[in-house]
């Protein structure tokens, strides 16, 4: 059996057009069309399978399981969505489609928590992040790790492993599950901010995510308010800032110094001359690129445990990514890693 959509899904997950994926295992582009048709139904050969097999690095049953659904671009959020490439869009949202069956796989074996979402889309952003806080028991302290905290409420946070700057992260909802995805290669205070922008997606724009700049400054609004709420704010804002008092707020709240800067400035802390004079400076340090002081990535908690558990039993990790379909090396970033140095 050879499923079309499959193919898809991997060419896609990889980056590739039809065009160049034909010209690097010896077919037409045409060939690559109609063995991805459901329609026409035309099943490449033994050895043009492997060769597909070995470019895309995808095991050969992962071509041979049930159909894929896609994920549609109208119902996944994406930051900065126009500096996106075409196939960078399509890896990551391809990287959802395996995220899901992952968590299939999981929570099949293991007992997951349900999500605790509350729908506020009738709320300012603000109002939304507050009443969150105040649901969550969370009270104006700092999130000491915003993934084990999401993670806790039944949100199911993955990552997407690929070197691209323009991707920062999306969410998506799946059969009811909330899902957030974040790209590793940012920064952990990046990550942060925008696993609590996410947040602020799931909550104010359920199940589907407006198209504009006036929903990306909602999300921008509410992981502001999320991760240093007004009132603390107000107590420990200096009177006179200094990058000195600036980092210590940054290791505080363990979010970036330019959201720091931000935040002052939009609680009217500090004047626009002092926020424009601090960007200006921040730039010039190139802080704007590279995170100073930065502090540690955080991880997954529910991997860290499920791979643990799997070890145990003697379920190494060649032996799961064979039974999800995938290469090690996509489940590991799928996970960040989380655990698997630990499984042989």
């Amino acid at each position: 059996m050879f499923t079309p959509s499959r193919l898809a899904l991997a060419r896609q997950k990889r980056g590739y057009s039809k065009k160049k994926l034909a010209e690097l295992i010896g077919v037409t582009a045409q060939s690559i069309s109609n063995f991805e048709s459901e329609t026409v139904q035309e099943i490449p050969s033994e050895k043009t399978l492997l060769k597909l097999s070995q470019v895309l690095n995808f095991p050969v049953n992962f071509f041979n399981r049930e159909k894929v659904s896609f994920v549609s671009l109208e119902s996944a959020s994406f930051r900065a969505l126009s500096k996106m490439t075409a196939s960078q869009r399509d890896s990551a949202l391809a990287s959802g489609v395996l995220a899901f069956e992952v968590n299939n796989w999981i929570e099949k074996n293991f007992e997951l928590p349900m999500h605790e979402l509350p729908d506020l889309r009738n709320e300012t952003p603000e109002s939304a992040a507050m009443y969150l806080r105040q649901i969550w028991f969370l009270g104006e302290k700092p999130i000491s790790n915003i993934i084990h905290l999401l993670e806790s409420r039944g949100i199911r946070v993955y990552f997407i492993a690929e070197d691209y700057k323009s991707v920062d992260a999306f969410s998506i909802w799946n059969e009811g599950t909330p899902f957030i995805l974040l790209n590793t290669f940012k920064s952990a205070e990046r990550s942060r901010f925008d696993a609590a922008h996410e947040l602020g997606h799931l909550v104010l724009h359920k199940h589907g995510v407006p198209r504009s700049r006036e929903a990306e400054a909602e999300a921008n609004r509410f992981a502001s308010e999320f991760l240093m709420p007004k009132a603390s704010m107000l107590a420990k804002a200096p009177k006179l800032p200094t990058y000195k008092n600036l980092i210590d707020l940054k290791h505080y709240w363990l979010v970036s110094l330019a959201a720091v800067v931000y935040r002052l400035k939009t609680l009217n802390l500090i004047t626009e001359w002092q926020h424009r004079t601090l960007v200006i400076d921040m730039g010039k340090k190139g802080y704007n690129i590279n995170e100073p002081y930065t502090i540690s990535k955080e991880k997954s908690q529910i991997f860290e445990k499920v791979f643990e558990a799997l070890k145990d039993e003697g379920f190494y990790k060649n032996k799961l990514a064979k039974e999800l379909g995938i290469s090690v090396l996509d489940l590991q970033k799928l996970t960040s890693g989380a655990g698997l140095v630990a499984v042989k």
